[in-house]
């Protein structure tokens, strides 16, 4: 139940950001995820790792293939999701890569990316630091997170 409480406080509060100014923080579930991981700060340093290596592979890769839209997004998380899985098989082994399911491992990554690749690193990373402090004080606040 807390991570629906912080997504949905993620989706609000980027929202907001972007009407604003205009910035992405990295995806509409990212900053909620972000916001329950910051106790584990080397998984959120290992999810943005992956996320700057998805993004350089996805520019190297729209060299030789026509990527645009739907497809270059698609193309990233697949990217993403391929660099954890063997981050995960030589860090804990192929056994458990292969049943470690993980949201923020997995799928994060590769939506990181993509926002990364539209408005710039920095801004998406400054945009997502930004409203993942938000839901986390937000979380603490309102006692769901202790």
């Amino acid at each position: 139940m807390i991570l629906a409480y912080s997504i949905a406080m993620g989706l609000v509060l980027g929202f907001l950001l972007f009407e604003l100014t205009g910035l992405v923080a990295g995806g509409l579930v990212t900053p909620g995820y972000f916001a329950l991981y910051f106790d584990q700060p080397w998984l959120i340093a290992q999810a943005v790792a992956l996320a700057l290596a998805t993004m350089s592979l996805t520019r190297l890769a729209a060299m030789f293939l026509v990527l645009y839209g739907r497809r270059r997004f698609i193309v990233t998380v697949i990217i993403g999701f391929a660099l954890q899985w063997t981050a995960a098989a030589l860090f804990w082994g192929p056994g458990l890569a292969k049943t470690r399911i993980d949201a923020l491992g997995y799928i994060i990554p590769g939506i990181l990316a993509n926002e990364m690749d539209r408005q710039g690193a920095g801004r998406t990373l400054a945009a997502l630091l930004m409203i993942s402090c938000l839901v986390r004080v937000l979380l603490r606040l309102t006692g769901i997170l202790h």
